[in-house]
């Protein structure tokens, strides 16, 4: 039987759709072997993936999505094949965790001066999770009919520079990695094409990834194209590398993105499943 890879997916523990049992479910329903659950910095859905996992015969890779900061931009440092346990990791969780419920109250502040109270006192109520996210808001804005779309709900308030925005200092880069490591797993950034930066400023980026022991770069996402692809594929090589693939899967209802339907790994990387 093939290996099939999905390296980067989310849950409801964070700002998934499903809960940690049905998206492994799913995973096995499409036809993945190898799934890595990678929730927004925790690791609160690992335990009931790894139950549901053992019960199917799925291969569930233990993860964690952090978003951390470097020259004043945002990134999301993928680390696989942790040890969800380990004090050091769980330190920097509790952390994350403290920047993204202030940031989470900002954004409800902001939102009631708009005339939408109490988003965020709704969202702790109705929400399986206490890690509230931007996407968390944009349902919340979608479900009370203040936009038409959940992309809308960007364009019009959340997105940067629109009333609700907050700017959000998060982990620093060598915090990130510091945790990822600590934990035994291995660094991968994720979705390098989708932030938007010059290869001049990636290249600077990457420089500093890998001096801080980061491995990996994903270079199959579930909403990249042959292009994408191949940019990434070059700073992969460029500076040595493993090589991801990721669907990023958070909710059957965005039909493009799903588990397990990927494009293959170029066959001339290193894939970061070695590393495990």
């Amino acid at each position: 039987m093939q290996a099939i890879y999905d390296l980067h997916s989310h849950s409801s523990a964070s700002d998934g759709e499903l809960s940690p049992e049905m998206l492994m479910l799913r995973a096995q329903e499409k036809g993945v072997t190898h799934l890595a659950l990678t929730d927004h910095d925790c690791v609160t859905g690992l335990a009931e993936a790894q139950s549901t996992a053992d019960k199917i015969g799925l291969n569930l890779i233990n993860g964690i999505e952090f978003s951390c900061t470097w020259n004043k931009k945002t990134f999301h440092i993928v680390g696989l094949n942790i040890d969800p346990s380990n004090p050091e990791l769980l330190t920097g969780t509790e952390s994350l965790h403290s920047i993204r419920t202030a940031r989470a109250q900002k954004i409800s502040e902001k939102l009631a001066k708009q005339n939408i109270p109490n988003a965020y006192e709704n969202l702790l109520a109705e929400s399986s999770t206490t890690m509230i996210t931007r996407s968390h808001f944009a349902d919340f804005l979608l479900k009370n009919n203040h936009v038409t779309t959940k992309q809308g709900a960007f364009d019009t308030y959340l997105g940067q520079g629109k009333p609700a925005f907050v700017g959000t200092e998060w982990a620093s880069l060598e915090n990130t990695l510091h945790y990822i490591k600590a934990a035994g797993g291995v660094a991968v950034l994720a979705h390098p094409m989708r932030y938007k930066m010059t290869a001049s400023w990636m290249r600077r980026f990457l420089t500093a990834f890998k001096a801080e022991g980061g491995l990996g770069i994903e270079i199959i996402t579930g909403r990249n194209n042959p292009d994408e692809i191949r940019r990434s594929l070059h700073f992969a090589k460029q500076f040595d590398l493993y090589g991801s693939v990721g669907s990023d899967f958070h909710s059957s209802k965005n039909k493009w993105v799903e588990l397990g339907r990927l494009a293959p790994l170029p066959i001339n990387i290193k894939p970061i499943w070695r590393l495990f």
